[in-house]
């Protein structure tokens, strides 16, 4: 019998999660009538209706060393959770995500008797064996979103479930493109991020981008998406600095832009892999700090850093990683999804076998009966 007043611990640190996690939260209500939620989430899960402790706009942090400076920060906020869920006597904690974190939260919570489901695995299997350790040791149960991490841990003796993709819950994604009318001028979407680092360090180059590629591509419009954590106004310095007319998409309107846009400039992230499952052909954007690049390279076991090309196992779209991605080599990789309708077209057909292999809708029903299964277990 599923306890009816039991109060999950959710940690999301990130807009994904945030949207995410709201799901699993309203699923849970649905389906137990008085199970409560507190913990770290953003404006999805505070209008979910879950407590809000620590706002995840304050953990929007990327990079080893831009880590480094908040740590004081980070851990009283881990503090503090692991106080509440002990005072509460919470039974499990929801972590999705964000590993930096979440794994020395788990560790703790752990020691303190609470279980831990953990949705949206850490990318170990690029990563290295280190914290596949860590999880078989601090994690009760993982749930994961891509099929092939379901045998990686099995193989490595940690308790899985392959619950599919989040983003198959998207009603707008499921939409078809939308086609350009007669005489419409193409369309070059922007998408630099859901962190003000990100957008930083990518927005420049986007915008260097869609400045060669007006000059070839004739009638060219540009639009940016805006990610929820970005204040429309603190783009302002960055889009001065461009001659460019840019449209500015608000983030609720991020999916339109992706099914409406001949081809995307993408932050590496969900964001590839929504705009996958929208079709729109990519070149995807990744840089951080010269640091903590160098640190990761001596880590990462993986060929790719686009999720899109990691589900689908080779480049489908085109990634331009810290030195390699500049200006010219930017518009280069895009201008053939606004010039050549067949190559986009072909691209457009592989994004959608990338969709067939996120599973079937229904992840955050999934995740919320695992969750109710382990407070019974309790």
């Amino acid at each position: 019998m599923v306890r009816r007043d039991a109060s999950v611990l959710v940690v999301a640190g990130e807009a994904s999660a945030d949207m995410h996690g709201a799901r699993v939260v309203r699923k849970l209500e649905e389906l137990a009538p008085g199970t409560s939620a507190f913990g770290v989430g953003g404006d999805r899960l505070a209008a979910a209706g879950m407590e809000i402790v620590e706002h995840a706009d304050s953990f929007s942090v990327i990079g080893f060393v831009e880590v480094v400076r908040h740590i004081p920060r980070l851990k009283a906020a881990m503090d503090r959770l692991v106080r509440l869920a002990v005072e509460r006597r919470t039974p499990l904690a929801l972590l999705i995500d964000y590993p930096g974190f979440n794994l020395m939260l788990a560790k703790r919570l752990k020691a303190a008797g609470v279980r831990v489901l953990y949705y949206v695995s850490p990318q170990v299997w690029a990563w290295g064996e280190g914290r596949v350790r860590a999880i078989a040791e601090r994690v009760d149960r993982m749930a994961v979103v891509f099929e092939f991490e379901r045998e990686f841990y099995r193989e490595r003796g940690v308790e899985v479930e392959f619950v599919g993709h989040p983003l198959l819950e998207e009603p707008r994604l499921a939409r078809p493109r939308t086609p350009r009318k007669a005489g419409e001028a193409p369309l070059l979407g922007l998408l630099p991020g859901s962190r003000w680092q990100e957008v930083e360090r990518h927005l420049p180059v986007m915008l260097g981008a869609a400045e060669a590629l007006v000059r070839d591509v004739p009638g060219l419009a540009v639009a940016l998406g805006r990610a929820p954590g970005i204040a429309g106004g603190s783009l302002d310095g960055i889009l001065r600095a461009s001659e460019l007319v840019v449209e500015l998409v608000p983030p609720e309107a991020t999916y339109d832009l992706m099914l409406r846009a001949d081809a995307l400039l993408v932050s590496s992230g969900t964001a590839t892999l929504e705009a996958a499952c929208a079709g729109a052909p990519m070149a995807v954007v990744y840089r951080v700090s010269p640091l903590s690049y160098a640190i990761a390279r001596t880590l990462v076991r993986t060929r790719h850093i686009a999720l899109v090309n990691i589900v689908a196992g080779e480049e489908v779209v085109p990634e331009l990683i810290q030195g390699r991605l500049t200006v010219a080599r930017l518009a280069e990789s895009a201008r053939p999804f606004l010039t050549d309708a067949e190559r986009a077209r072909g691209v457009t057909e592989r994004l959608r076998a990338v969709r067939e292999r996120l599973g079937t809708p229904g992840a955050s029903e999934r995740v919320a009966r695992m969750a109710l299964r382990m407070i019974d277990e309790a």
